[in-house]
């Protein structure tokens, strides 16, 4: 999709806040939601963005990140009008800020330059902000169990893997996978949607 010369990127993203703001104001349904009652369509929304990723098409790909984009700019609308100290400029200078301090290679004297030290940076960085007592603090309870197994072997490299029992074994597919590049959570749903035609 195109945009007319004259319109900065982004510039779009403010319609969105503004639509938003008068759903807030003027729509029964948008007025009574809470970050709890739009928990299930964040999920659903994340859900719909990695099949339109694992089709391989791009329209439907932009379609499903605006849903989820949506999500966002809903979510920081709640907490505004519900007082919480926050809204949709706080959660962009925060991941902002956030951009700028973990890619000091592009914003600040940092030396890394390939994908590898760039990411051993990024997570050197992001340890000193945030510092963990256990290698689990800070995954989501929710996450699928590959995706967890996977962050806590990136976490805990030496991790013991050992064993014959169905859950060792995953955990190993899981290192393995890791080991080759491969996202297992990703690989496994691939296989089978490829399998169901």
């Amino acid at each position: 999709m195109s945009r007319p010369e004259s319109e900065r990127p982004g510039e779009r993203l403010l319609d969105l806040v503004d639509v938003m703001a008068r759903l807030r104001a003027e729509c029964a349904w948008t007025q009574g939601q809470t970050h709890d009652s739009l928990g299930r369509y964040l999920l659903e929304e994340t859900y719909e963005t990695l099949e339109a990723l694992d089709a391989g098409d791009s329209d439907l790909l932009r379609e499903e990140l605006g849903d989820l984009l949506m999500q966002v700019v809903f979510h920081a609308a709640v907490a505004a009008d519900t007082g919480e100290g926050w809204d949709v400029d706080d959660v962009a200078a925060g991941i902002t800020d956030k951009l700028v301090r973990r890619n000091p290679h592009v914003f600040a004297d940092g030396d890394a330059r390939t994908p590898e030290e760039i990411d051993a940076a990024w997570q050197a960085v992001k340890a000193q902000e945030k510092p963990r007592e256990s290698p689990l603090e800070g995954i989501a309870r929710d996450l699928p169990a590959l995706a967890t197994a996977r962050k806590v072997l990136d976490r805990v490299p030496d991790l013991d893997t050992s064993g014959d029992d169905v859950g060792s074994r995953l955990l190993q597919l899981v290192a393995e996978a890791r080991a080759q590049g491969v996202d297992a959570e990703e690989a496994l749903r691939r296989a089978v949607r490829s399998r169901l035609g």
